[in-house]
């Protein structure tokens, strides 16, 4: 019994929550993920952190004003508890919080500066949704889509490829942040175009004689019975000796939208024609405006020269036609190339990418993201956010205050999602990596998070349900609007 109350006295003195005595550090500590002066939103899991190249006891004070904690951790990691970080959170609102770490050593206990984490006045959606694979090129074993709830770490399947006989699945994407309007492509085995719509799950078959492929990169219009696609003659290839390691290009690509009622797809001269190549579609909040990226053909041994605009024409959905002028927000005369256009939910801002050359730049080390505020049409790069590396897909949370985006900054390898805030006059706070309960996770886990998209809720269709429908469904066939 003696030995069991000395024990119990060592360990619980092993988890002091007091401070220590310490010598002061003029530096800020090493912590990864970078969590030092971030923006964060109330409603974040907690942002469980760890020293970098340390395996010392650590205790951790948050304070906030008069109010605070202590967490001890050990092996140079910190658990916060999810109890104490919610009530944190809370209580500094529109304000921020400092963030001491202590750590322990040979020479005793030393004290780091203190660094702040702010609280936006605004949450973000509460889910997330993407693609795990790995960051390959033309094989995979497993895939899937996932959605995680961003206020806890908790992750489901949406649908595993297991369940697919090993498909590739691709594109998924939702209207207006709805996780019951949902729509994603499975290719090869049981292949067609899933779309769920208000618990119903339809497959579709969406390859005509008039487009050159099925269709591909998706986007809602915001009354869900519409939805812009890309139809794209995709090739890549390697490079020998260039720091992006991979070229994914287009021989051939045109803009559509596919009429979810009628099952049928409608288009115009100015988004289908040999004289240009359009894609990436994205429909503005408000339905009127469909922008799109834009590029004069160019063979393919002048992939570096093949630059994108980034265009608009009108859309009337009561109508089903568009209009004959096309406007130009970036002109690739400029000297860089755009990609990914997305409109923020209130339509005041749009957030696109700029990378040297092509449309795809996932693979390309100098993409940034830049926003274009629709009122003035001034355009800037989001500095904030940008890194040495890849800035590539991003999303808006419902209430145009969040960004999601993929970037390599970690490593070069690996897309992991950052999120950041952006007020109201399109100024972004320090972006912040997806947390996860174990601060080591990303250092083994070997997969890429995939267009990450958020959403305001679970998806519900459950995954056998899809799977079925995908494996015994023949598919509805997709009609091209006659003239």
């Amino acid at each position: 019994m003696k030995i069991v109350f000395f024990f119990l006295i060592m360990f619980l003195a092993g988890c002091s929550t007091s401070l220590p005595e310490a010598e002061t550090v003029d530096a800020l500590p090493p912590v990864f993920p970078d969590y030092v002066g971030v923006t964060v939103p109330v409603n974040v899991a907690p942002l469980n952190f760890k020293l970098a190249d340390s395996r010392d006891d650590v205790r951790v004070h948050f304070q906030s004003g008069t109010d605070g904690f202590v967490v001890p951790g050990s092996n140079g990691k910190v658990k916060i508890p999810a109890s104490k970080w919610k009530k944190l959170l809370e209580k500094t609102v529109g304000k921020s919080f400092d963030v001491t770490v202590y750590v322990s050593g040979k020479q005793g206990w030393k004290q780091y500066r203190s660094f702040p984490v702010y609280v936006a006045n605004e949450p973000m959606d509460s889910h997330l949704a993407y693609r795990l694979i790995e960051p390959g090129y033309e094989l995979w074993n497993r895939m899937g889509i996932y959605q995680r709830n961003l206020e806890t770490y908790k992750q489901t399947a949406i649908l595993e490829n297991k369940m697919t006989g090993s498909s590739c699945m691709n594109c998924h994407s939702f209207c207006m942040q709805d996780p019951d309007k949902m729509l994603f492509h499975l290719r090869e085995t049981y292949p067609g175009t899933m779309l769920i719509k208000d618990g119903k799950i339809e497959k579709l078959n969406t390859k005509t004689e008039q487009t050159i492929s099925n269709l591909v990169y998706p986007s809602w219009h915001p009354d869900g019975r519409y939805i812009a696609f890309s139809v794209n003659k995709t090739k890549q290839a390697f490079h020998m000796n260039d720091r992006n390691r991979i070229e994914v290009f287009d021989e051939a690509s045109d803009v559509v939208v596919y009429d979810s009622e009628a099952h049928e797809i409608i288009t115009a001269p100015v988004l289908f024609s040999e004289g240009r190549w359009e894609t990436f579609p994205s429909f503005s909040p408000d339905g009127k405006t469909l922008y799109f990226c834009s590029a004069e053909p160019r063979p393919i041994a002048e992939f570096e020269q093949i630059r994108y605009s980034l265009c608009s024409v009108s859309f009337d959905p009561e109508g089903r036609t568009f209009g004959s002028v096309v406007d130009t927000l970036y002109n690739a005369a400029d000297g860089k190339s755009a990609s990914f256009p997305r409109v923020s939910p209130d339509g005041r801002y749009l957030l696109y990418t700029l990378s040297g050359y092509g449309n795809f730049s996932i693979w390309h080390k100098d993409a940034d993201l830049y926003l274009v505020d629709l009122h003035s049409g001034t355009t800037w790069p989001v500095d904030e956010v940008n890194s040495n590396d890849v800035e590539s897909y991003h999303s808006w949370s419902h209430n145009s205050r969040w960004i999601v985006f993929s970037s390599r900054r970690i490593d070069g390898l690996y897309t992991r999602p950052y999120f950041a805030y952006i007020d109201e006059s399109g100024k972004a706070g320090k972006p912040f990596l997806l947390p996860q309960k174990d601060p080591d996770f990303y250092h083994r886990f070997m997969k890429s998070y995939n267009i990450p998209e958020f959403i305001t809720g679970k998806v519900k269709a459950r995954s056998s349900a899809i799977a079925v429908k995908a494996k015994k469904g023949s598919g509805v066939n997709v009609k091209f609007e006659k003239d």
